[in-house]
């Protein structure tokens, strides 16, 4: 895998769902100026999936609080991921998702960002893209393991902080805590009120 922290955040140009309707083109150039919390997840009418999918559905209003947009992609076509959007949460369904799901059925976004299994599904897979369009923070999931939003929000905090008070964040941060200055004495500071 390349490391793709730091690197512009590779360019998109797929068919999406989004409210309802079939996006032709949708590309992550709209989104610039906003930050971007892009995941994969495996596929449609899974298992862990939908349970993903509604975990970051629940906080939407959190991330776009804070100007991020969500993104979801797989490799299923839009018209599947129409259909999952019509199926009912009690049935498996993903009914009442807002934000935009991605399909990637040529597999080009998954290959470009990395993700792509050998079995041909994305791993779950997250990309955190500020604001210039740079990766900023990713992380990889095998396929049974499902991830935390509390922890793509508490990533997507650290890197507002730090771009906005110059602060870093140490282990176990959340928003409202005492980050520190990158310098000796902002470290020990820090302890210091630690202890």
């Amino acid at each position: 895998m390349t490391n793709l922290i730091g690197q512009n955040a590779p360019s998109i140009k797929a068919p999406a769902v989004y409210q309802g309707k079939i996006i032709p083109d949708f590309s992550l150039e709209q989104f610039k100026g906003k930050y971007v919390v892009l995941f994969f997840y495996p596929l449609d009418f899974t298992f862990v999936c939908p349970t993903e999918l509604h975990g970051f559905e629940e906080r939407y209003a959190d991330f776009k609080g804070r100007g991020a947009e969500v993104i979801g992609c797989s490799v299923d076509s839009a018209h599947c991921h129409l259909a999952w959007l019509r199926t009912p949460k009690a049935q498996g369904g993903i009914e009442g998702i807002s934000y935009p799901l991605i399909a990637d059925i040529k597999k080009e976004v998954s290959s470009s960002f990395n993700v792509l299994s050998s079995d041909g599904v994305a791993y779950r897979g997250l990309f955190l893209i500020d604001k210039s369009g740079k990766i900023r923070h990713y992380l990889v999931n095998d396929l049974a393991l499902g991830r935390s939003v509390d922890e793509a929000l508490r990533t997507l905090d650290a890197l507002i902080t730090f771009e906005t008070d110059g602060e870093v964040c140490p282990a176990n941060w959340k928003k409202g805590e005492k980050a520190m200055a990158p310098t000796r004495e902002g470290v020990n500071t820090y302890f210091a009120l630690k202890s």
